[in-house]
């Protein structure tokens, strides 16, 4: 069968290239066709665009970047019309993809939407939509199985796909020496994969590493940039930048300074105490602020439904603030072990292995009976 798949950002690619490999052992005939990014393109197939290409955060940075974002939608739905695929997977990313969905069901297209859209967090209202042009819905987190029920519409759970790339993931045992670093304790910064992102957030994160010369700070370069993007924040900085290392960096890191975002329970699920950041436009803040309606921006404290990480947005984000915070994470007392404790509850919760397999296999069998 023909696949055809859209991830618009780092974790969208990383979620699509795992399922591919399931789709592949269920169906050795699979043909892929995908907007997405690296870890997609090693698994085989035609890669359509770069999710760097694509990703834009917050409500100013949208409106900014309309003409871009409309040439993409016409251009991807162009290209799906034109290669015929059995199956359009949709993975996160509902701003683009909901429109996508629209556009596959009206062509006749069986639409598989992985990782469901967070409308939960506000106007909810757009459930009924996702009734109308999704097939079938595949849901990543445990509480969101009863929200769309309440709304009347049956979703598989499949548990969290963070596991599935996790598990997979052997650390290198030489990774301090390949890396020219020290036996000092490792910190962790995670600045994002964007440049909204990254522009904002990674200068405090540099300036913060330099109030702390008895640790060994190291940077998770985002796929989609270069060295040369990083040197203009870095300045000369004696801060490691590495690419295509977060999880070995984590699986050495002693604590991390982590932006909002997936990355939040990649680092839980690494077992390391973290703050949570996030600065933005001040107008996409407070557009944000105004119609979603959650407590908790981090997916470790939405899964828990509880304050595990403190979390640090605007107008409660300051560097001041965020390096408290570190210290208190930095130091083994109660206030880290009490974090590290809640960590052992959060595993439980989102269970085990294996969603990449299980949507796969649902994906193949409800395309086989089509």
């Amino acid at each position: 069968m023909k696949y055809y798949l859209v991830a618009g950002e780092a974790s969208g690619d990383l979620h699509g290239a795992n399922l591919m490999k399931g789709l592949k052992e269920k169906d050795p005939e699979a043909e892929f066709r995908f907007f997405g990014g690296d870890k997609m393109f090693a698994e085989g197939g035609e890669l359509a665009k770069h999710y760097s290409e694509m990703a834009f955060m917050g409500f100013v940075e949208v409106v900014a970047n309309l003409r871009t974002i409309s040439r993409n939608l016409k251009s991807c739905k162009e290209d799906i019309t034109r290669w015929k695929p059995d199956v359009v997977i949709l993975i996160d990313f509902p701003g683009f993809n909901l429109r996508i969905a629209e556009a596959a069901k009206t062509a006749g297209i069986m639409v598989c939407y992985y990782i469901s859209p967070k409308v939960w967090a506000w106007n909810q209202k757009r459930v009924l939509k996702i009734k109308r042009i999704v097939d079938h819905l595949f849901c990543i987190l445990p509480f969101e199985v009863d929200f769309y029920k309440g709304w009347g519409m049956d979703v598989d759970y499949v548990g969290n796909p963070l596991l599935d790339a996790i598990s997979e993931f052997k650390a290198d045992p030489d990774f301090r020496k390949t890396h020219h670093l020290s036996d000092k304790k490792l910190v962790a910064l995670l600045p994002g994969s964007r440049h909204q992102e990254i522009s904002r957030l990674l200068p405090d994160m540099i300036a913060i590493a330099q109030k702390w010369p008895d640790y060994e700070f190291v940077i998770a370069g985002a796929p989609s940039f270069n060295q040369a993007y990083y040197d203009k924040y870095l300045k000369g900085a004696d801060i490691k930048l590495l690419f295509n290392a977060t999880y070995d960096i984590l699986s050495n890191a002693h604590a991390a300074i982590v932006a909002s975002g997936t990355a939040t329970l990649e680092t839980a699920l690494f077992n390391v105490p973290q703050v949570v950041v996030y600065r933005g436009n001040i107008l996409s803040i407070a557009i944000a602020r105004a119609v979603v309606k959650l407590k908790w921006i981090s997916l470790v404290n939405l899964i828990m439904d509880q304050t595990i990480v403190k979390e640090l947005v605007q107008p409660d984000y300051s560097l001041e603030k965020v390096n408290e915070e570190l210290d208190k994470i930095l130091n083994d007392g109660p206030y880290r072990e009490k974090m590290l404790e809640n960590y052992e509850k959060l595993f439980k919760k989102i269970g085990k292995p294996g969603a990449s397999a299980r949507t796969a296999e649902l994906i193949w069998q409800y395309a086989s009976k089509k």
